[in-house]
């Protein structure tokens, strides 16, 4: 297998610039109140993040970095919880809103700008890692992952998730949705699992979003929101359960079935991968 060769320092810095700069932009346009912190674990639109806190357990006294933290959502909430966090982001008016949006929630985190790529952070310190939408923002994931082994004590976990490339219809709304993404981005393709590989032990992934991705036609066709009005994947966090979990829930038991076939679960939005440093 061949992989790509790894950025330039030159071509990482302008590419960490433009993620800086593009995510400075959208936290100075959020304020504290606006994050909508216990709806991105809890609602019925979240299963991702639902999946990975059944498999971290009690995160009273942890320690957890909160990988690209963004607007704070899981830094937070992870604090509400009990643990103590480290959060980090390339995009320091995202670590300034992330640490007030703590204060604004009766907690506390310590929020560091610094991208995973140059991570600075000690060494050997986690429990647990977890970084939400962010590998496919990182330009380098060997070095990402390398990293974040280092962060985490032997024995420490990781939770990652991420879009993946393959579904067609997604790629539609990403050639749409031009002004709310940054040009960087890559989605994920299987072949990151090798790459975690190297780095972890226990390595294993799931997939989410395929029927229920009918929520996206709903917004385009019905709602009429274009994909350059709204982040459709943070207005999926504002649904009302209630007047959509009529048709949404049969549509995520489906997936869930269906995802779990090697040749479907490529069509999926999203995937979660987990695993562990080894002792």
């Amino acid at each position: 297998m061949t992989h790509a060769p790894e950025p330039r320092p030159q071509a990482l810095d302008s590419q960490l610039e433009r993620e800086r700069a593009f995510h400075d932009t959208w936290a100075q346009n959020v304020g504290p109140g606006q994050v909508a912190v216990r709806a991105a674990f809890e609602n019925l639109t979240a299963p991702e993040n639902r999946f990975i806190l059944g498999r971290m357990g009690d995160l009273r006294g942890k320690k957890l970095l909160d990988l690209g933290s963004g607007l704070g959502e899981s830094a937070v909430y992870f604090a509400l919880r009990g643990a103590e966090v480290t959060a980090t982001d390339v995009s320091p008016e995202m670590c300034a809103l992330c640490r007030e949006t703590a204060r604004v929630h009766g907690t506390e985190v310590v929020a560091v700008a610094t991208p995973v790529e140059r991570l600075s952070v000690p060494e050997a310190h986690f429990d647990i890692a977890y970084g939400a939408n962010l590998l496919h923002h990182v330009s380098d994931i060997e070095a990402a992952l390398s990293a974040v082994r280092r962060a985490l004590k032997p024995g420490g976990r990781c939770f990652f998730w991420d879009p993946l490339a393959y579904n067609p219809a997604i790629n539609v709304y990403r050639r749409m949705a031009t002004s709310v993404r940054t040009e960087d981005e890559h989605p994920l393709r299987f072949e990151v699992l090798d790459v975690f590989r190297r780095h972890f032990v226990d390595v294993r992934h799931r997939e989410f979003w395929l029927l229920s991705l009918l929520l996206f036609f709903k917004y385009y066709l019905l709602d009429r929101v274009h994909p350059n009005e709204a982040r459709y994947w943070k207005r999926i966090l504002e649904e009302d359960p209630a007047r959509i979990g009529w048709w949404l829930r049969p549509l995520q038991r489906l997936d869930d079935a269906l995802l779990r076939l090697p040749l479907v679960r490529r069509l999926a939005w999203n995937t979660v991968i987990w695993a562990r440093r080894a002792e």
